[in-house]
């Protein structure tokens, strides 16, 4: 683990192993806190990230077991005023699809991500977000929509998803110190800072980035734990739904949550090939099902600004691996099992650090190749069609609400929820956001927004990669007045 952090530039790391019920290993590596040189102790609390999503399912269990929900029925019979886009999905979506990424939407995680909108309002904006598939056709990862089995949860306990969590799971597993909102996390004893690194290079440091507070969304992916913590729920979800002998869930869902629900689509071949130890991969209900070298494998991971986490555990061998990180979507949470594995099942070993490294060497080339033929798409030498000033105003959409452009003496500029970028002009009436430098976390939202115009020659609406699964999206705005 040491050589493996050093290699990847991860700050602080905690390890939980755990066997047969009993934790064999429990340590933290490096540090909570970089510049105070604080270590990472196994009661530090990290953000788990999406590892939230099984806790959701979790919990949602125990309210199967007192008759309050079924998985099977609609869930208009328990919200009756759940609306989606297509009226099939409203009509039929269950507490299973909705745990299952199964509803047709794509992620639409910027209607989340920026933190604008209460949980409430985001439940209620579902009904303006288009689909890219059938409902129940195609298997698409979808945060909202485990934000709306929290919210479900919580309507039938007649208080809070986060409630429901505290009282059904971490009150019986003993998890005192886990909590549900980084307002909580940095009132803590013992709790990591996170961190990013500044590129993807050698050279490249690891700089502190800001919580994102996940209050609106919170089941997706908001709690925070230490890794002893998550070490008792994990010996719990592999002793079938008991800890020490006692039942949390019941069985049968257990099994449910481990068993495949969905075949997730096979992605093209990474740049630096497939690797067989690996199976192929299917979604149960909060977690994801495959196969390491023979074995079954459960698992399921988080990333969340400055943290990434790991629960992973071979169920017909009960042995489980805990990994957590407070460095920015590194794939050393996702190889780390595979090195204890590879020790205590007596396996040839496996240099995983090292494929990983080539594959992101690989992958990065491809994103250099992608920004190249970016490049070369671009018209040289032409002008907006407009003056400046015509592009300035106020374009919205039902779900995102609105995009506004402003100019000032630089030229123009777009605020969108949190966000505040200049613009370039990339060619005719397309203009690209320029991301502050120095923010690792902000660089990919370098959007191209494209103005268009009605028959009169007036500006009225802009599209902008909000979703990019979706067409662009349009937002509009009145004709202006003359």
């Amino acid at each position: 683990v040491d050589s493996v952090i050093r290699e990847w530039k991860v700050p602080g790391l905690a390890l939980a192993v755990v066997h047969k019920g009993k934790v064999i290993h429990l340590k933290g590596y490096g540090y909570k806190d970089v510049a105070g040189r604080v270590p990472v102790t196994p009661t530090t609390k990290f953000a788990i990230g999406s590892v939230t999503k099984s806790f959701v399912v979790t919990g949602l269990a125990t309210q199967v077991a007192q008759g309050k929900v079924e998985w099977d029925k609609p869930v208009r019979e328990y919200l009756p005023d759940f609306r989606m886009y297509d009226a099939a999905a409203t009509e039929r979506m269950t507490p299973r699809d909705l745990v299952t990424h199964r509803s047709g939407l794509p992620r639409h995680d910027l209607l989340w991500g920026p933190g604008v909108f209460s949980r409430d309002e985001l439940y209620q904006r579902l009904r303006f977000l288009e689909p890219t598939r059938d409902f129940r056709s195609y298997w698409q990862y979808q945060n909202l929509m485990y934000m709306t089995a929290g919210y479900l949860s919580g309507k039938l306990n007649g208080s809070t998803w986060e409630q429901v969590i505290r009282d059904r799971i971490f009150a019986p597993l003993g998890m005192r110190t886990a909590d549900l909102s980084v307002a909580d996390l940095q009132r803590s004893a013992d709790f990591a800072l996170g961190y990013a690194l500044t590129g993807n290079t050698p050279q490249d440091s690891a700089i502190k980035v800001p919580y994102r507070n996940l209050d609106a969304v919170g089941p997706a992916g908001s709690i925070n734990a230490s890794v002893e913590e998550m070490a008792a729920y994990l010996a719990m979800h592999m002793a079938g739904g008991k800890h020490n002998g006692t039942e949390v869930i019941g069985a049968r869902d257990a099994r449910e949550m481990q068993t495949p629900q969905m075949v997730m689509p096979k992605a093209p071949a990474p740049p630096s090939g497939e690797w067989m130890e690996l199976g192929d991969e299917s979604y149960g209900m909060g977690l994801f099902i495959n196969t390491y070298r023979g074995h079954k494998l459960v698992h399921h991971g988080g990333n969340i600004d400055g943290f990434s986490a790991e629960l992973n555990f071979l169920p017909n061998d009960s042995l489980g691996v805990v990994v957590l990180t407070n460095l920015n979507a590194t794939p050393v949470r996702d190889f780390l099992p595979y090195l204890v594995y590879d020790r205590l099942l007596g396996l040839p070993s496996i240099d995983w650090s090292r494929r990983f490294l080539d594959r992101r060497a690989a992958t990065q080339a491809v994103a250099r190749q992608a920004t190249a033929r970016e490049e070369a798409l671009r018209r040289p030498n032409t002008q907006p069609g407009h003056p400046l000033d015509d592009y300035v105003g106020t374009y919205t959409h039902a779900a995102y609400g609105p995009i506004t452009i402003r100019r000032d003496a630089s030229g123009l500029r777009m605020k969108f929820m949190t966000f505040e970028f200049p613009l370039e002009h990339y060619h005719f009436d397309v203009f690209r956001a320029v991301p502050p430098a120095g923010n690792p976390l902000l660089a990919n939202y370098r959007w191209k927004l494209a103005f268009a115009t009605d028959v009169d020659g007036d500006v009225v609406s802009l599209t902008a990669p909000v979703e990019p699964a979706l067409r662009a999206t349009t937002f509009t705005r009145p004709k202006p007045t003359r």
